[in-house]
């Protein structure tokens, strides 16, 4: 029944997820919340491990998300799922593109799905943003004082995310390689 689930989900974050691989990030905190394939908190493992990797991260994240709900019959069952309705648009779209793409229907169909995309993204981002800075089990009985707020910021996790956004602009001539893999080992050294 999970191959199922898997199928069923993936290829409604594939229909759905307008605007790329960081659009599935939603998606994938639903699923994680639904069916307990894997965590939240995991689900920032998969983006690290998703964006480290060569590939679309999209398709990265549903295989990893598969592989945890099924190994890799799931996996494989999540990564064709997640292809299958991107693909079948995108041949439709092809054939008919080139004889609406002025037509003015289709211009406020894009209007509209452009915003749609980037509030997802936004929307992911802020999931991120608060799992890599902020100790989220202290959430639960928290109460707005200055010691208390204190308590909740990972400042490690924020003062490396500083240095390598600063390392980002000024060491132009390195690539993102390089700065992956110092993530990494700083993060096994840390304990980020």
């Amino acid at each position: 029944m999970t191959l199922f689930y898997l199928f069923v989900e993936f290829i409604k974050t594939g229909l759905f997820a307008v605007g790329g691989g960081l659009a599935t990030i939603p998606f994938l905190k639903e699923i994680a919340l639904e069916y307990k394939w894997f965590s939240v908190d995991e689900l920032t493992d998969m983006i690290a491990v998703a964006e480290s990797t060569p590939g679309p991260i999209g398709i990265n994240m549903s295989t990893y998300s598969g592989f945890k709900a099924d190994g890799f019959i799931g996996a494989a069952v999540a990564t064709i799922s997640i292809i299958i309705p991107p693909v079948i648009i995108i041949l439709i779209i092809s054939k008919v593109l080139q004889k609406f793409k002025t037509n003015k229907y289709v211009n406020k169909i894009f209007s509209v799905l452009r915003p749609a995309s980037s509030g997802l993204i936004l929307g992911a981002m802020m999931d991120i943003f608060i799992i890599s800075f902020f100790y989220k089990d202290q959430f639960s009985d928290f109460s707005f004082s200055i010691q208390n707020i204190l308590g909740i910021i990972n400042f490690k996790s924020i003062l490396f995310f500083a240095l390598m956004y600063i390392g980002v602009l000024k060491l132009k001539k390195f690539s993102p390689i390089a700065f992956i893999a110092c993530g990494a080992v700083f993060g096994i050294i840390l304990g980020l």
